[in-house]
């Protein structure tokens, strides 16, 4: 398989590989790179003058033809964190001349909207080239902590990443063409990493589709030529293993976006028979190391990344950052610098009583919990006269009560820690990542 192009070329290409490689496979034909490239110069036509675009399609080749579509116009993508029309506005209001494109009637107040016509139009043209310096991408973290940031991505910066992120993942195939299978929207930084540039310049070949429920994966996965890859975050990859549906050989499954429990990826070895790799990155910084986490605690740093800690968090050097980017993370690098082991988020560290612990541990002991299918806890602000505020806890468990709960919960962790309130609901206002944003949990909490 060719590799990634060099990023320090002058000009880089916005697909690589031989046109008659199958680039997407949908139910209707797998489609190649020459007719990729055909309908990026058709709806590159279609498209508005302007210099944001915000791509809302769902259809996963739709969204790849509509982002190089865009790039070709020389403009920049931009992808807000959800698809709810109020943040779509936010981020439109605070860019010139932004347009939304879909691959379906949409409602996005008064920007313009491109709907792509069902019958994609193509258009002859030679494959394009970008220069490594263009910007093509803004992405906004989920706000899961606080206000969405806006972080900026060029040609080259994605060029550099791609080559490193398929150095982390090769040895699952080996030399052949793998499929994938993404559940994780295109719009998230983790799936434009793994399911728009990976299949543009790995290369391999992508579903177009987007399954959710686990009976739609093992379809997409079984409609995908081995070998097969299904990228995924712990919210699926939990559904997966308790649903019983058997799915085709694997040659890996992939996980971000949330922190995956060490059970749960055993477990999940075991029920598929193939490797589980998780991967750590953000929006700041792209994916920048992996672990096997049914085996290992440490995470190992793709080439060249070096970590620096800090005092409000850890600096990330990467080939692809143009300058240090510093994460809340705590982590503590090995002696030969390849490795970490993650301490936690500063935000996440606890101190009550003058006991320490830290959400993220609190957590996975509630999950542990027989009965308990999801948890959430939060810190809350302190009440009147007290300088630290108490823990809460969201839980759903469905065969538990909440005293039950906490009884088992009691042996598990100090009583400073127990969380009051515990609150059981029927699901956890997960958004499309599996990620918690802070305000709608505690919206749940306070109904």
């Amino acid at each position: 398989m060719s590799a990634a192009p060099d990023a320090s070329a002058e000009y880089l290409p916005l697909a690589m590989g031989d046109p008659g490689r199958v680039l997407a496979v949908q139910p209707a034909g797998n489609i190649d790179l020459a007719t990729f490239v055909r309908h990026v110069h058709g709806v590159a036509a279609l498209l508005p003058e302007g210099e944001h675009a915000i791509n809302l399609c769902e259809d996963r080749y739709r969204f790849l033809v509509g982002f190089c579509a865009v790039a070709l116009r020389g403009q920049v993508t931009l992808l807000p964190p959800s698809h709810a029309p109020a943040m779509v506005e936010d981020v439109r209001c605070c860019y010139p001349r932004t347009w939304c494109l879909s691959d379906a009637a949409v409602d996005a107040g008064p920007a313009e909207v491109v709907v792509m016509p069902d019958e994609l139009p193509e258009a002859d043209g030679p494959m394009s080239f970008v220069h490594p310096a263009q910007l093509v991408v803004i992405g906004f973290t989920s706000g899961s902590t606080g206000t969405p940031s806006a972080n900026a991505k060029t040609w080259g910066a994605f060029v550099a990443s791609t080559g490193q992120n398929l150095s982390a993942l090769r040895d699952l195939w080996g030399d052949a063409l793998p499929g994938i299978v993404a559940t994780v929207p295109p719009q998230h930084m983790y799936g434009m990493e793994l399911s728009v540039l990976f299949p543009l310049l790995a290369p391999a070949r992508i579903h177009a589709g987007r399954p959710f429920f686990p009976e739609d994966v093992a379809t997409a996965l079984a409609q995908t030529p081995a070998p097969r890859l299904l990228v995924t975050t712990p919210v699926h990859l939990r559904a997966l293993v308790n649903s019983g549906v058997d799915l085709p050989a694997l040659a890996g499954i992939v996980t971000a976006t949330a922190p995956l429990q060490q059970e749960l990826a055993a477990a999940a070895e075991q029920r598929f028979a193939t490797e589980v790799r998780e991967m750590f990155g953000s929006t700041e910084t792209c994916i920048f190391a992996r672990r096997r986490t049914a085996r290992d605690t440490a995470w190992t740093l793709l080439p060249g990344v070096r970590l620096q800690p800090r005092a409000d968090g850890t600096a990330v050097q990467a080939p692809h950052l143009a300058a240090p980017v510093v994460l809340a993370d705590l982590m503590e690098p090995s002696a030969d610098g390849t490795s970490f082991t993650l301490l936690g988020r500063r935000a996440d560290l606890l101190e009550i009583a003058g006991k320490r612990a830290s959400l993220g541990d609190l957590t996975r002991r509630v999950l542990a919990i027989e009965g308990v299918e999801d948890a959430a806890l939060v810190q809350l602000q302190p009440e009147p006269g007290h300088m630290v505020g108490r823990l809460a806890a969201l839980v759903v468990a469905p065969t538990l009560d909440e005293a039950q709960i906490l009884q088992a919960l009691r042996p598990a962790m100090d009583p400073v820690f127990l969380p009051r309130p515990l609150r059981k609901v029927e699901a956890l206002p997960r958004n499309e990542t599996g990620k918690l944003p802070r305000d709608q949990l505690l919206a749940l909490l306070r109904d």
